[in-house]
């Protein structure tokens, strides 16, 4: 297909259809369409924003499309280690319109989330028939007079508004320490890890108080030693995670981000739950937590009173940043380092209406990614003059 301005006509500059699998580079090497609406990012709330701008009338294409850097259907959950199972994550919420034991036997447990979720997301584009073109990197997001162009890896695209949905994977977060350069061990983060096995018969720091930082140390420690850090002291929550417990928590992240603040963890404002696991990890002694070291050695690292361990790995699980740096040329940013937000569910950018960022914030997990992707449908549609 030949390549074509973004401002000409979307019927002749349409791409093929778009699928799960990835586009083919003869079809989608020179892409350049002109949309009302481009969703960046195919993950659960990519994926309840696409469902809900089809519901409330937009077209395929001419209406809106979905851009995917992924290689396949599944956002971030394709990539996970091969050790997280259904039986172990935090509840997969039905994505809007299709249950997800529709597409996967929920009663195998013992499934790796990075098959199931994946399949489960393949089945949903497929059933609702959703423009996702993949694999497309989005590089940039810049203001054309208003219209925004989005360029990626593969082409150009014209929008009148963007729902970013590009999640946090990318955007791995370690803290730097003085001597981190110097270590001849190995350091890794979570997104990095694949199993326990490959660290048997040595010394592993992991650092992190999150639940993954939790798991991860939970299956290490049957293989080999362990030293838990974190920086400030695990708070574990006894009693299931209430209605208003979750409230709460969403509040609290909602009223930073609406302050232009960076979003906090959600084990921050959470804690941890007692688990039947982690009962069992302070009965071996794997959560004995210390804090932060201050230096990292050749071959350990060292806190402020000269106590030394040694190790030969350290895993830090140190959590993940919001990926937004294709969204920089808009200026969206505040000197807080974070973006305020405005709109019923906090999505929409208050310096720019026309974009909204789902799973960002007090929409960052899955149930709130599902309602947050029916919001900012229905309010960038507004707000565009499309209802």
């Amino acid at each position: 297909m030949g390549t074509r301005n973004p401002s000409d006509d979307a019927n002749t500059s349409r791409p093929p259809g778009p699928t799960s699998t990835p586009t083919p580079a003869s079809q989608a090497s020179h892409l350049a369409l002109k949309t009302d609406i481009v969703v960046i990012g195919a993950g659960q709330a990519g994926l309840s924003s696409a469902y809900h701008l089809q519901k409330r009338g937009l077209a395929p294409n001419r209406g809106f499309v979905v851009l995917d850097q992924s290689p396949r259907a599944g956002g971030a959950w394709q990539f996970r280690w091969p050790s997280l199972k259904l039986s172990t994550v935090n509840r997969i919420h039905d994505l809007p319109g299709m249950r997800f034991s529709e597409a996967v036997d929920t009663d195998a447990a013992e499934v790796e989330a990075s098959v199931a979720v994946p399949r489960y997301f393949a089945a949903y584009e497929e059933a609702f028939g959703l423009p996702v073109y993949r694999p497309l990197k989005v590089k940039v997001v810049c203001d054309r007079g208003g219209r925004l162009r989005i360029e990626t890896d593969r082409g150009g695209f014209s929008a009148r508004g963007v729902i970013n949905a590009t999640g946090t994977w990318e955007t791995a977060y370690i803290p730097e320490y003085p001597g981190a350069g110097r270590f001849r061990g190995r350091q890794l983060h979570t997104r990095d890890y694949r199993t326990a096995e490959e660290f048997a018969g040595r010394h592993v720091i992991v650092v992190g108080g999150g639940i993954s930082a939790v798991q991860l140390l939970d299956e290490v420690s049957r293989v080999t030693t362990t030293t838990w850090v974190t920086r400030r002291p695990p708070e574990f929550r006894a009693g299931p995670f209430t209605e208003e417990r979750g409230r709460a928590a969403v509040a609290m992240v909602e009223d930073r981000v609406r302050r232009g603040l960076p979003p906090d963890s959600v084990v921050s404002v959470t804690g941890l739950p007692i688990t039947p696991a982690i009962e069992a990890m302070q009965a071996r002694g794997a959560l004995n937590r210390l804090p932060m070291f201050d230096e990292i050695l050749e071959d350990g690292v060292r806190w402020p009173d000269g106590t030394v361990v040694r190790a030969d790995v350290i895993l830090w699980c140190t959590g993940f940043r919001s990926s937004l740096d294709h969204l920089a040329p808009l200026m969206l940013g505040e000197p807080g380092g974070g973006v305020t937000m405005t709109g019923k569910l906090a999505t929409q950018v208050s310096k720019d209406p026309r974009v909204h960022l789902v799973g960002y914030g007090p929409s960052a997990s899955t149930i709130g990614a599902n309602r947050a992707g029916a919001v900012a449908a229905r309010e960038l549609m507004a707000f565009l003059g499309l209802m």
